[in-house]
């Protein structure tokens, strides 16, 4: 038997007043909770370096990194020191990460073209496969929330994927499990929280989200078996990123899982 711990947290960029303290705190969770792999959302990309190598360097764990991603500049007011930073998806890996491919996702809506990535993992068993994401937010936009989840969905189905390893997708999806948004995923992959028996009432949205995502759990993982007689057990599912010396990492709470195969 072999396992995988999946981490996925949103780690809200550079806002707030104090997110280079935050960083720091954010590397702290990490090391305490030691994921095998993480998939990360809102993070800050430069030319030069991006959050996803910084934590890497810091935790001793391979890093890729793509973008854009959400929210877009002109949807919230950033400070004027951090015009050209990017808002980007990143994955953090235990083992090597060989492949790491950028896909643009639908977004009708957007002046920008929005990614997810497709990543490919050296577990010492085999090949593990993770899809990240962040998903489109504003209700106004559904119809680019829902085909951005049948991408995901078809990623994560593409048979190429295939194996004796679990493919994983990860990421802030911007919609609670019973949404219909995320029918795309729900009919055909399994969601870990719920195959781990984590907590229906647990709560990921930041204190801020709109109506119809204030106390839900919008960060998920989903999963399929990399084969059909591969099957897939899930332990140990909590969510994670408890203030540490009164500050708090994110606006929005990790989510983390063990699959075991």
């Amino acid at each position: 038997m072999g396992e995988v711990r999946v981490l996925t947290w949103n780690v809200w960029w550079r806002f707030g007043p104090v997110w280079v303290a935050r960083h720091e705190v954010i590397a702290q969770t990490l090391r305490a909770d030691g994921p095998d792999v993480v998939a990360l959302q809102e993070v800050w990309g430069t030319r030069a370096t991006n959050q996803v190598v910084a934590l890497g360097a810091e935790l001793g764990m391979f890093a890729a990194y793509g973008g854009p991603s959400y929210p877009p500049a002109s949807d919230v007011a950033r400070d004027p020191r951090d015009a050209g930073v990017e808002v980007g998806i990143g994955l953090l890996s235990r083992w090597e990460i060989t492949r790491w491919r950028v896909v643009r996702m639908p977004a009708r809506h957007r002046a920008f073209d929005p990614v997810a990535a497709v990543a490919t993992v050296a577990h010492p068993v085999a090949p593990l496969h993770v899809v990240v994401g962040c998903l489109e937010y504003d209700a106004a936009y559904n119809d680019d929330r829902m085909a951005q989840a049948g991408l995901l969905a078809s990623l994560a189905t593409d048979p190429s994927l295939d194996g004796p390893l679990p493919v994983v997708v990860a990421g802030d999806l911007n919609a609670p499990p019973s949404s219909p948004l995320l029918r795309p995923l729900t009919d055909l992959l399994t969601d870990a929280w719920v195959a781990g028996d984590g907590d229906p009432a647990a709560v990921t949205a930041p204190a801020e989200a709109g109506p119809g995502l204030l106390g839900q759990r919008i960060d998920h993982i989903f999963f399929r078996p990399g084969m059909f007689n591969r099957p897939v057990s899930v332990a140990d599912c909590s969510t994670v990123g408890d203030a540490v010396d009164g500050i708090t990492p994110s606006d929005h709470r990790a989510v983390a899982c063990t699959l075991r195969f």
